[in-house]
């Protein structure tokens, strides 16, 4: 039922989105309309112990349909292998790490996907595996991070940021939606319930600096500093022993990982929030204004959804 009531809100925004630009361009940037999938992810392995995985879906690094089998295999690499030891992941794209998912492909691209082993729908189960993989999941963080890059980073296992360069943002309260991949579940256990109802509720862009004083993350760094620190950190926990390293995360999620209920619950609750009017009336004014077309918009989503109920 909730995938039909999903299926129903897209087409609806897709239809305003068609009739609102029908004198424009047929593709926006970051998305393609051939049949070949766009590979927005790439995974190296710099050494068998020590994984890298690039964002790389320019300009803006919007998460689509096309991401999601792309985005499994690699979890499943991760699980399968018995080497490596720790994951990092990081973006391409300047001025953005991961941003909210794409509004513009086909209805079809979406709603084919079937659920993950976890028995969740393909997104949050993606997320939940990452959790619970026996390899260290690390995020750095440079640049813009909602939606579903702010979900990455929350099920990943350390996140740490650009202190100049890195923004955080649950922007979805700015639209009328819940946020569907975890956030309610993750970021109380990270920043305590307060600070977590306030980036929640609030919808603002939360700095590196700040987002380190409510550990949202790990450390904010100086951007000159990021990388090297990132990397040094990856290869010291990669020559420790694979075995120690699985016991050490697997009693460490004991307290502190959500179960699938909750997870669950909150990809239900943004389900039910989609298919509100007054959300399907925000989106679709948020792509008029430029959401996914304009840099403005992209950069400053909490100034445009503030904009929605003037």
């Amino acid at each position: 039922m909730k995938t039909r009531i999903f299926a129903a809100l897209i087409a609806a925004v897709m239809a305003s989105i068609n009739s609102a630009h029908a004198d424009e361009p047929a593709q926006a940037p970051g998305t393609r309309t051939d049949a070949a999938p766009k590979q927005v992810i790439r995974l190296e392995r710099l050494t068998p112990e020590y994984w890298r995985v690039t964002l790389d879906n320019p300009p803006f690094n919007i998460f689509g349909p096309e991401g999601i089998p792309q985005l499994n295999s690699v979890i499943t690499q991760i699980e399968a292998d018995p080497k490596v030891k720790v994951v990092v992941f990081q973006s391409a794209v300047p001025g953005f790490f991961l941003t909210h998912y794409d509004f513009v492909p086909p209805l079809s691209a979406t709603t084919d996907i079937p659920p993950g082993v976890t028995g969740l729908p393909a997104l949050p189960d993606i997320l939940v595996r990452l959790s619970r993989a026996p390899v260290v999941s690390i995020v750095s963080i440079r640049g813009r991070t909602t939606g579903v890059g702010g979900e990455l980073s929350l099920a990943s296992d350390m996140r740490f940021a650009s202190r100049e360069k890195a923004v955080l943002s649950q922007w979805e309260i700015g639209a009328g939606l819940v946020p569907g991949g975890g956030p309610m579940a993750r970021l109380p256990r990270l920043t305590g319930r307060g600070r977590a109802l306030e980036i929640l509720l609030s919808g603002e862009d939360i700095s590196g600096d700040l987002a380190e004083r409510y550990g949202y993350v790990n450390r904010a760094l100086p951007d000159a500093e990021l990388d090297s620190f990132v990397d040094a950190l990856a290869r010291r926990i990669a020559g420790f022993d694979k075995q120690a390293i699985t016991a050490i995360k697997r009693l460490v999620d004991i307290p502190t990982l959500p179960s699938d209920i909750e997870i669950g619950a909150e990809w239900g609750a943004f389900l039910d929030s989609a298919h509100r009017p007054q959300a399907q009336q925000n989106i679709k004014r948020l792509m008029e204004m430029g959401l996914q077309t304009k840099p403005d918009v992209e950069k400053r989503l909490p100034y445009y959804t503030g904009t929605l109920s003037q």
